[in-house]
């Protein structure tokens, strides 16, 4: 048999939404075409899970409970000790304890950072405003210097050092954020969260973004970000943008 490692078990889960189930989950193994570094592995095991009618406040309210729960059902408590720099160093303490902070992406890097980004993310000024950042705050950020992977480097240096207790980074960039829907209230961001815990991150979700016709278009700017050289840029299929013309969620 002719077998292939698979990168997600997104396509399939929604194939059982559009069909009818409102709530659908797995818990299994991915095999990303990604690097691998001390904070990510290519290969893991992973929860996905889909709710139809749901947002991503519905979600970060899941999450939080979840995870609270979890620790709470575990430990008796929600502050746990951990050795994160070596059984010979002493502990770090994690509060656990809901509601967990949430911080805007935009706005608390630009703090953080001393920086005002142009808001047209799309732009070649706001593109050449983060280079120029990168360089003065010595942040490396290998080519091709696209804006999102600009960005990603900033938060990376100012925003998830800064995440030891469960924290949500929200609201991020349309450009960083192919797959979410835009955010009700502002064009810009889109709705979506990543959740840090000590600094790294163990989850990220998103209001999904249901439009065939902007699926179609975002997928055409990442087909562009791969030519230019950015191989983690993934590219949605055509019969996945047919799919929710014939099954809109």
């Amino acid at each position: 048999m002719k077998l292939y490692l698979r990168i997600a078990p997104e396509l399939y889960l929604k194939q059982l939404l559009v069909g009818g189930y409102d709530r659908v989950y797995e818990i299994g193994k991915q095999f990303r075409n990604e690097g691998i570094d001390q904070t990510h592995n290519p290969e893991f095991t992973t929860c996905e899970f889909y709710m139809a009618y749901a947002d991503y406040y519905d979600l970060m309210k899941v999450t939080e409970e979840f995870l609270s729960g979890l620790v709470k059902e575990l430990t008796g408590g929600y502050v746990i000790k951990y050795h994160a720099n070596g059984y010979d160093k002493e502990p770090i303490e994690i509060d656990f304890t809901p509601p967990f902070r949430r911080i805007e992406m935009i706005g608390e890097l630009e703090k953080a950072a001393n920086l005002n980004i142009p808001k047209d993310f799309a732009s070649e000024e706001a593109n050449k405003y983060l280079i120029d950042a990168c360089a003065r705050h010595d942040v490396k950020c290998p080519s091709p210097q696209t804006t999102a992977r600009l960005l990603d480097k900033l938060v990376g240096k100012f925003l998830e050092v800064m995440c030891v207790n469960p924290t949500f980074i929200i609201n991020h960039p349309v450009i960083m954020s192919p797959f979410a829907k835009w955010h009700r209230s502002n064009k810009d961001l889109t709705e979506r969260f990543e959740v840090f815990i000590n600094k790294s991150e163990l989850i990220n979700a998103y209001t999904e973004e249901n439009n065939p016709l902007v699926q179609r278009q975002r997928s055409a700017d990442l087909l562009r970000a791969r030519q230019l050289g950015d191989e983690e840029a993934i590219t949605l299929d055509e019969n996945f943008c047919k799919s929710f013309v014939m099954h809109p969620m």
